[in-house]
């Protein structure tokens, strides 16, 4: 790993350490845990879980933080009031104002702020220029709807101690204020469902300013050591200032100029003992505890966007993005919390029974979980849902921060990358290898070594001389190019990014005002400054054709290390005393960093000529909440191993519960050189990602996928073929996505909220709306996989059609050698999918469907849609797309094809894209499960647009375990029009 530039000597050892730790790369390397902080590590951290000891273990605790009953009103929809906290034993207190918003959506929202601080009635340590308040902008970035009060919303009852509103859809959601000490119990149709500080862990650490103490004197001849006090020889107690101010990590001390300004509260879900949610970590789907004992983590989940250089599995730790969003289940019933904070945040996790009265005859005590939520700074912010399903939350959490973009489609199909392709001749040579070898794909990608030592915007003119014609090849075949672009801005002279971005006071500043410097991998670096709406647009200034040269209109954008990624600051990572528009910290928006950049970048591919009205692509590493909206993610520096094969299905499966679907984990692996059989395992799963991409590190050897050698490369070209010709229902699953927030890939709890056994399941999953239930292979030399049946409809194999002997919520045991994909078909359902093999996506655009129908059991009904569009531009917005519904009535014995949307035939003017889609019909309807009575028909009848013809029938008898199917062939309808098909 080269890096040029004026490094010190001491960063220049660390890289070297870092290229000889690559290259030598083992599994058993692992993250070094030590350079990214502990609990005990945090000061606010660890004060709070110190005052949740307190608390707990005392049984006269009672929460300070009280309503003054008679600062309370409610109007519209919302509850204004002051939290008095008494802060010692004199009755002094501290004015904490509170909103409580009951939501026409349903959902309810509480913030607290602190009125010192909302009113700079504060002081500032060390001169800083920073924001006297407490952060308050998060919404701005983050929420884009669902905010309208619910003015039906009414009091129910009120007196001294308490209120209690009722609000949302039939009022059939309550919430009661309780005023001393202050907490809200949540309720559905009667029922408690979340609470907050029902465990009394509320703690907001107010202002206060700092008296200097002097140090104890010290005697004759007495160490340093021997002269600490015994409080400062302990580890810090809730209310031990050695962590309020300065505080040191790793070298690099925070300043923390407001002093200690954490937010805390407990939130309990009441019955509900299955948790998910809160991305990205590597753990399992459903969270575990995280106060220790066997199986559980001895650390809380940390929030706190990090470059992770090999993370470790299993564990709580910190990765690249957050998303702050938790969901709880049980059956037939699901709730979540939304916790609005961009700074750093830790949560706790315990679970414990919630014991009836032992003379209630026929009760049951419940498992309920509570959870411990922790930031450094900002509002205590939290939205609260009801549920009672996986697809309300998600729905009204999409209605909130919005739903994932609709993408490009070329997005879905395969990406080939690794660090580095070396040169344009090397990109067209991978490029004409993959159509020799049948592989589809659409985009190539270009890592850091494309640029001219590290300075984006630019071309390295020895390797890459000339890159539009490089573009040109790909544009010929229909396929793509990424370069990477990163927020870290060369300093170095004639660079005029660098002189501009540096001229016009675009960059982040340090803790004094001035603009920071920090190491990356150009070197010296300076960051923009993404919060600022002049840095955007300048931003966006660069990815002009004219600007940014060598590229072309299907030249698109990966952003990497937007944590930010700082070699040289705290955590790798950058101070939280540095500065940002509006002179806020970077502390209080530390998680949003990654969001801003890649939003700017996504702006910035909107207006790269005049006229250009095309969706962006532009991948992130970093995210938060809202970030579904503008882009693409994934797992970040995963490795060749198998245990990371298996991690990356329960981390993909946990971004799109959290509202952000379009994800995936590098195949392969990033970090090291995956043997050929867990290569091709990893594709065949990887097939099943929402974003399918191959990476791999500089040092890892080149593994295109038509190296690897027979039988593996055929095996690999297969599932790529597999991906694509599934690419219509991959693309309608994203239209449900950006419709209602719905997941791409969906766990079992989600689409069986029932079924107790499944809500632990996170090694399969369904795609879409399509009745597909995939099981990767994730262990080396299984020939095996054991499927959980969430029901007792038929499933049939997608490739043999056998029917799977199974019995509901029992593991059936399927066989899967190497070339097999464990994909199974639900019975009741039709999908859509494109059979002709094809270099790309865009090749594809006008080949006509096949349409798939797995017939539900004893020949029920089977239902799907089809969502079709230009796949590049914004007209869909305006009509310009096609959506079908698939209805086949087993009694009718009939399929038919209406508008999902109800739309009459020539409501909306039919543009270019429309016009050209009257082109392209069914050509094949494949039937299975259909009854022995059809065996020997030789035809069916067609009815559409006010025509009648026959079109020919082949049905396949039933035999040894395989279901009797029908292919219709030649069907001859418009995918646009109505019709009807008569069995």
């Amino acid at each position: 790993m080269h890096v040029p530039g004026p490094l010190s000597s001491k960063w220049t050892a660390y890289l070297g350490l870092l290229s000889a730790l690559s290259a030598a790369f083992a599994p058993a390397v692992a993250v070094k845990e030590h350079d990214f902080k502990k609990c005990h590590q945090s000061g606010f951290c660890s004060r709070n879980r110190a005052f949740a000891d307190h608390a707990l273990a005392s049984s006269s605790w009672q929460s300070p933080y009280n309503i003054a009953p008679e600062s309370g009103s409610f109007r519209d929809g919302q509850y204004k009031g002051v939290i008095l906290k008494t802060i010692n034993d004199n009755g002094e207190t501290v004015r904490l104002p509170i909103t409580i918003s009951f939501l026409e959506s349903g959902t309810a929202r509480v913030t607290v702020d602190e009125e010192k601080r909302q009113k700079g009635e504060i002081e500032l340590r060390h001169g800083s220029k920073a924001r006297k308040e407490r952060y308050n902008e998060a919404e701005r970035w983050v929420i884009v709807g669902g905010t309208t009060l619910d003015k039906a919303a009414k009091v129910d009852y009120e007196d001294k101690s308490q209120l209690t509103v009722k609000y949302g859809p039939s009022a059939k959601f309550e919430a009661t204020i309780k005023f001393f000490p202050f907490s809200i119990d949540f309720k559905r149709d009667g029922s408690s469902q979340i609470k907050l500080n029902d465990q009394g862990l509320l703690n907001i650490e107010h202002w206060r300013p700092k008296v200097e103490k002097p140090a104890p004197e010290k005697k004759e001849g007495e160490s340093d050591e021997e002269n600490k006090t015994e409080e400062t020889k302990e580890e810090p107690k809730a209310e031990n200032e050695s962590t309020w101010w300065d505080e040191t990590f790793g070298g690099n001390t925070d300043t923390k100029p407001r002093g200690p300004e954490s937010v805390a509260l407990d939130i309990s879900f009441v019955g509900y003992e299955h948790v998910y949610g809160i991305p990205s970590h590597a753990s399992p789907l459903s969270l575990k505890q995280t106060r220790g004992g066997d199986g559980n983590y001895q650390e809380p989940y940390r929030l706190y966007n990090a470059d992770v250089f090999e993370y470790i599995l299993d564990s709580p730790m910190t990765l690249y993005g957050s998303i702050p969003f938790m969901q709880a289940h049980r059956k037939d019933s699901a709730v979540g919390v939304f916790w609005l904070n961009a700074a750093e945040t830790w949560v706790d996790i315990t679970k414990g029974k919630d014991y009836k009265n032992p003379l209630s005859l026929g009760t049951k005590s419940k498992t309920s979980t509570h959870t411990h939520w922790i930031s450094e700074s900002g509002l205590l912010d939290v939205f609260v849902f009801l549920g009672p399903t996986p697809k309300d939350l998600t729905a009204k959490y999409g209605e909130l921060t919005g739903t994932t973009a609709m993408p490009q489609e070329f997005s879905l199909g395969y990406h080939q990358c690794r660090w580095n392709y070396v040169s344009d001749d090397d990109v067209k040579d991978v490029d004409r290898k993959m159509d020799k070898f049948k592989m589809p794909y659409d985009v190539i990608w270009l890592d850091i070594e494309y640029t001219d030592e590290k300075k984006y915007f630019t071309w390295d003119k020895h390797s890459f001389t000339d890159p539009i014609g490089m573009g040109k090849q790909l544009d010929s075949h229909g396929r793509k190019l990424v370069t990477i672009i990163d927020p870290h801005i060369k300093n170095v002279d004639n660079y005029p990014v660098v002189a501009e971005l540096k001229s016009k006071d675009l960059a982040v500043k340090n803790k004094d005002g001035n603009i920071f410097e920090g190491w990356c991998w150009p070197g010296s670096s300076h960051w923009i400054d993404a919060f600022s709406p002049a840095a955007r647009e300048w931003w966006a200034s660069l990815f002009k054709y004219d600007a940014f040269k060598g590229t072309m209109e299907n030249t698109w954008i990966w952003n990497d290390m937007n944590e930010p990624s700082v070699f040289n600051g705290p955590e790798t990572t950058m101070p939280k005393d540095n500065l940002h528009a509006g002179n806020w910290e970077h502390r209080d928006v530390h998680n949003l960093n990654g969001m801003t950049f890649q939003n700017a970048t996504y702006h910035a591919l909107t207006s790269r000529k005049p006229g250009e009205l095309r969706r962006p692509f532009v991948l992130t590493r970093a995210f938060f909440a809202g970030s579904q909206r503008v882009g693409a993610m994934w797992t970040g520096d995963n490795q060749a191993a198998w245990d990371h094969l298996a991690a990356s299905i329960p981390m993909v499966l946990s971004q799109g519960i959290a509202g952000f679907p379009f994800a995936g984990a590098d195949v392969g692996g990033f970090f090291g050189n995956p043997e050929k059989e867990l290569l091709t395992r990893w594709y065949q799963a990887g097939a099943f990602y929402p974003f399918f991409r191959g990476h791999a590190h500089i040092d890892a050897r080149r593994r295109e996928p038509y190296l690897v050698g027979e039988p593996y490369t055929t095996i690999i070209a297969a599932a790529l073929r597999l991906r694509y010709s599934l690419l219509p229902s991959w693309y309608t699953a994203f239209r449900h996505a950006h419709i209602d927030g719905t997941p791409i890939v969906k766990p079992m709890f989600y689409t069986h909220p029932s079924e107790e056994a499944g809500f632990a399941v996170d090694d399969q999953f369904f795609v879409g709306n399509t009745g597909l239930l995939a099981k990767p292979v994730t262990e080396k030399d299984k020939t095996t996989v054991d499927v959980w049946i969430p029901d007792a409809e038929v499933y049939y194999d997608y490739f043999t059609y056998y029917i799977i002997p199974t019995a509901k919520g029992k593991n059936v045991t399927l066989d899967a050698p190497m070339e097999k994909v464990p994909l199974l078909m639900r019975g009741g359902h039709v999908f859509a999918r494109r059979d002709v093999p094809r270099r790309s996506s865009a090749l594809m655009k006008w080949d006509d469907y096949t349409l798939v129908v797995a017939v539900g059991r004893d020949g029920r009904k089977a239902e799907g849609d089809l969502y079709v569009d230009d796949g590049d531009s914004y007209q869909y917005q305006s009509g310009q797309y096609i959506h079908r519904r698939f209805i086949f009535d087993g009694a009718a014995k009939s399929l038919s094809s209406v508008d999902a949307e109800g739309r009459e035939p020539g409501s909306v003017a039919e543009g270019e894209w429309l016009k050209r889609m009257r082109g392209v019909g069914v050509d094949r309807i494949v039937l299975v499960g259909v009854p022995e009575s059809w065996v020997g028909k030789k035809s069916v009848k067609v009815e559409s647009e006010g025509n009648v013809w026959e079109a020919k029938m082949e049905v396949t008898p039933a035999a040894e375990g395989r279901a009797a199917f029908a292919v219709v062939r030649k069907v001859g309808v418009r995918i646009g029009a109505d019709w009807r098909v008569v069995f």
